[in-house]
């Protein structure tokens, strides 16, 4: 694929070099010609110096045939902008901004503009870490209504059928991760300790999941 990453700060350049070593065809744009440095002398992109919204610079890219583009400089304007003109002027199918700013990452991703927020990233993290029971939210729909979230089995459920879990709650069991094994979907599965769920719920039924899982978690 050809793509194109604006930027070249840590984040930037750790994505460059790995999508050349994939065999991905690289164009770096960075509006400091010294952030170049940091790419190593064995890479095979290209850069180009200026600003990623500049469409003289973007056209220098090949941003008109581009398969996909990474905004991801230190600035929320700068990057929402490049992922626009990226999408609305030349089209390029996968595009995606880095965002620091929760709330404003939310808000683009509703408009149909793929993000990645940082800071929200990184606090679902920390806490995945600080309350490993507590439900985590892998992927979220645009609209918010529907969320991806992991759930450790609850000892109340462990030597029962997995199905059971679609049948007292309103969510939909997406895979099961059991030590070095995956499983889709669940079937005639029976659950064992320290198996890890992975289920789909709509947001209105959060609370209910939740709520079941905690008094499964108590019972013998």
């Amino acid at each position: 694929m050809k793509i194109v990453v604006v930027g070249c700060g840590r984040v930037g350049t750790s994505l460059a070099i790995a999508l050349d070593q994939q065999g991905h065809e690289v164009v770096v744009l960075d509006k400091d010609p010294d952030a170049f440095h940091r790419l190593p002398g064995n890479w095979g992109g290209r850069t180009i110096t200026g600003f990623g919204f500049d469409r003289d610079r973007l056209n220098e890219a090949g941003a008109a045939d581009a398969d996909a583009l990474a905004a991801v400089t230190s600035g929320d304007n700068s990057n929402i902008l490049t992922a626009r003109i990226a999408r609305e002027t030349y089209q390029i199918p996968n595009v995606v901004a880095r965002i620091y700013d929760p709330r404003r990452a939310e808000i683009y991703q509703r408009l149909g503009i793929p993000t990645v927020a940082t800071v929200t990233w990184t606090i679902e993290q920390v806490t995945r870490k600080l309350f490993p029971d507590n439900t985590v939210s892998e992927w979220s729909d645009p609209t918010g209504e529907i969320s991806l979230v992991e759930r450790i089995l609850p000892n109340g459920w462990c030597g029962k059928k997995m199905a059971l879990i679609e049948q007292e709650t309103s969510a939909r069991i997406i895979a099961v991760v059991r030590g070095n094994q995956s499983f889709l979907g669940h079937g005639d599965l029976i659950g064992q300790e320290g198996d890890a769920v992975y289920l789909a719920v709509n947001k209105s039924s959060a609370l209910a999941l939740d709520e079941s899982f905690s008094e499964m978690r108590v019972a013998q």
